[in-house]
């Protein structure tokens, strides 16, 4: 996993700029969209492990849920704290926040069990994914909810292509690891592997989505997207969600989401 000095450095550029970007709140309204359809009904605690700032989890606290949000980064945490501060009082209320790995999560909450844990963008930071995913699984309770969103390896060749860097495209189709806008090395999975690692631990993949397909790729081929353009925005927003669902076009996209349901038993 990044660890926390890598984050420190990383925290401003994540936080204020990659989310505040078109990209970026398209990504948090898609997968936000996408959560509601398969999370149960508030005021169910949700478990957000690597939730960094909480752009994904405050919405929910804001949405009834009782959030507690895991990350191993003191940086990423100070980040979440600043942005809890303009919550409403009532959602703040909602949330804890709590500094600890993803992989020793179901110690950190002292073996609680929640109707829903996420982790969006931890998976691909680490060398292996069956440790974390193990703590995911272990820390949902019966028939709660895992939402699972993570780098699609079988896109990996469109950005270096899109950036006309045409030796690293060609790598690409064959590569399992990319380094990111970030700047820090990821790795990516695929829908068919993780659904499995799901599956063996007790909880059956319901369904997948697609996250970021236009949007990413208009970026990566030089078209400037304006935050600031309402309009224009919520029009993406809704043309991504479109396509998140839909085959072929899911399948295209740069991240997917899978989510799963703990078997009861």
């Amino acid at each position: 996993m990044v660890d926390d000095d890598t984050w420190a450095g990383l925290a401003d550029q994540f936080v204020d700029e990659a989310y505040a970007s078109v990209k970026g709140r398209v990504r948090t309204y898609v997968m936000h969209q996408q959560l509601l359809e398969n999370l149960p009904a508030p005021p169910g605690p949700v478990l957000d492990v690597g939730g960094g700032a909480g752009n994904q989890s405050f919405p929910l606290a804001q949405a009834g849920y009782e959030v507690t949000l895991l990350d191993p980064s003191a940086a990423m945490l100070d980040k979440a704290q600043q942005r809890l501060q303009r919550l409403p009082p009532e959602a703040q209320r909602r949330v804890t926040l709590m500094q600890a790995d993803g992989e020793n999560a179901d110690t950190a909450v002292n073996g609680r069990r929640f109707a829903a844990v996420l982790c969006h963008g931890v998976l691909g930071y680490l060398e292996q994914p069956e440790p974390l995913v193990d703590q995911l699984c272990r820390c949902a309770a019966s028939g709660g909810v895992v939402s699972i969103m993570t780098g699609n390896a079988k896109t990996l060749a469109v950005r270096p292509a899109l950036e006309r860097r045409w030796d690293d495209a060609l790598a690409a189709f064959d590569a399992r690891t990319e380094v990111g806008v970030l700047g820090v090395s990821a790795r990516a999975d695929t829908v068919e592997e993780l659904s499995e690692l799901m599956r063996s631990r007790g909880v059956e993949p319901q369904r997948w989505y697609g996250v970021w397909l236009f949007v990413d790729w208009l970026e990566f081929s030089g078209v400037a997207l304006d935050p600031s353009d309402a309009k224009q925005l919520a029009a993406t927003a809704e043309v991504e969600l479109e396509a998140s669902r839909r085959d072929p076009y899911r399948q295209l996209s740069r991240v997917f989401h899978l989510v799963g349901r703990k078997v009861p038993g």
